[in-house]
């Protein structure tokens, strides 16, 4: 797609966020280049529907294949444009296309006909079918994986996708396009839409969209799935999170504190399922505190390109701003600034990693998701409060536990609400396991056979 074709009145800009400085304007799809993307994937739709599960394997596989010849470029991009270190960036290609071969291996039996259990007929079963194009409503952080994560199941369906990126990285969303033509897909089957917000609306409304799936903002998701809701179109919304990352006195405390730093740092603390709520029991808390503050002041800032740094820049100047207010207010409401606390001196959109502490409940960081290089941490008497605690959240995304003890373990998989929990592990997503989160984290599941049936026409068949 040619960028100088469009109107002008809405202007992606990409950004360097490690120097500030600009790296290219993109100009908006108007009106007719929405509807020309509509029409294509109406009529890539009703081709795709009918492909066989081979042609759609192939497919898979051939998107993983140029994905992974394309990894370091494609890095490279993701890490001019919004901040990652390119090593994570790599990896983050990397996992697209692992993404992708799942579904390719096993994609096949989750959409095969199943046999029902009883039922009316002398033949009962259930048919997993395509329902259409859906619209995936993407954010910056994860560039390329919150994509693959949808397109690969999206493949496998049968479906076909339109994607709105978030605009300040409009190449990574231009390359994903690039990806899938490169890889044999044919046209129509995903398109990239360069919109405002203020589309989003219209393009959803339009009788071709099928269903929508949004990774975001509250408020970008509870636009959307009002939206669905009045036009009676099923959504997947994964939002916010404030994950807790909790260490009892039996945990191995050094690889808690290991893990518990590169859980909340990764993305340069950009991440919804990062830790970002540290629950310590008081009898390992000092321990804890001590070792993770050792750690984060030793931490390398600086260009996300070099190997040798550990943390790179927020994607946004407003990001820094915003952990800032969130930061200050917090340590003005009583809660104690252990370390860090403020941007870092020069160019780009740098936040020195912090830990803040004894957190008031009237204070910002108490309830609310900070998106940034800041851990918050909590001291707490026994495994009650500390679920307690964890629960007196908005939010249920991930969070982890770090104990030994088999008992605590099966407590916390009973009774912390979330939509995952990971024993002496960080949260992480992965193909195989269903992915998303309760309360105000959002609903419906990614990932897995959930993720690949939640955009299916999952119909009941009788025959006599």
């Amino acid at each position: 797609m040619n960028k100088t074709q469009y109107g002008v009145h809405f202007m992606p800009t990409s950004i360097n966020p490690a120097t500030g400085e600009t790296i290219e304007d993109y100009a908006e799809h108007g009106s007719d280049d929405i509807e020309r993307a509509l029409a294509n994937a109406e009529i890539a739709f009703r081709d795709w529907r009918r492909s066989k599960a081979t042609a759609r394997v192939d497919l898979l596989n051939k998107i993983a294949d140029t994905l992974e010849a394309r990894k370091d470029e494609l890095g490279r991009i993701a890490t001019l444009e919004m901040g990652k270190r390119y090593k994570e960036a790599v990896a983050e290609v990397e996992k697209c296309a692992l993404g992708c071969r799942f579904y390719a291996e096993h994609g096949p039996e989750m959409i095969a006909d199943k046999p029902a259990i009883g039922g009316p007929g002398s033949e009962n079963f259930v048919s997993y079918l395509p329902i259409g194009p859906v619209l995936a409503v993407m954010p910056w952080n994860f560039p390329y994986w919150q994509v693959f994560r949808f397109i690969a199941p999206a493949v496998m369906a049968g479906n076909v996708g339109l994607l709105k990126h978030a605009s300040n990285v409009s190449q990574c969303a231009l390359e994903i396009e690039k990806v899938m033509l490169e890889a044999g897909a044919p046209q129509g089957l995903f398109q990239t839409l360069l919109i405002s917000s203020s589309k989003v609306e219209g393009i959803l409304k339009d009788r071709r969209i099928r269903a929508a799936t949004l990774t975001g903002s509250e408020g970008a998701g509870s636009a959307v799935a009002a939206t669905c809701g009045s036009e009676i179109k099923p959504t997947v919304l994964e939002l916010g999170g404030s994950d807790a990352f909790i260490v009892m006195p039996s945990a191995d405390l050094q690889k808690a504190i290991d893990i518990g730093v590169t859980a909340r740092m990764q993305n340069n603390g950009q991440s919804c399922i990062a830790a970002k709520r540290f629950i310590v029991h008081e009898d390992v808390y000092d321990a804890y505190l001590e070792g993770y503050k050792a750690k984060l002041e030793a931490m390398t800032l600086g260009d996300p390109m070099d190997e040798a740094t550990d943390l790179g820049p927020l994607a946004m100047k407003s990001g820094v701003d915003d952990l800032a207010s969130q930061i200050d207010a917090s340590v003005k409401a009583g809660a104690r600034l252990v370390t860090g606390g403020k941007a870092d001196d020069g160019p780009g959109f740098f936040y020195k990693p912090s830990i803040i502490a004894e957190v008031p409940e009237a204070a910002p960081a108490y309830r609310d998701e900070l998106f940034g290089p800041c851990a918050i941490l909590f001291k707490v008497k026994s495994i009650d409060e500390a679920i307690s605690l964890a629960n007196d959240s908005d939010f249920g995304l991930g969070g982890s536990v770090f104990t030994q003890d088999k008992g605590e373990q099966e407590r916390f998989i009973r009774d912390l609400d979330s939509g995952g929990t990971h024993i002496n592990r960080m949260t992480a997503s992965h193909p195989a396991m269903p992915f998303g989160g309760v309360k105000r984290s959002g609903y419906g599941r990614e990932l897995a056979a959930e993720g690949l049936h939640a955009f299916m026409n999952i119909k009941a068949v009788t025959r006599d």
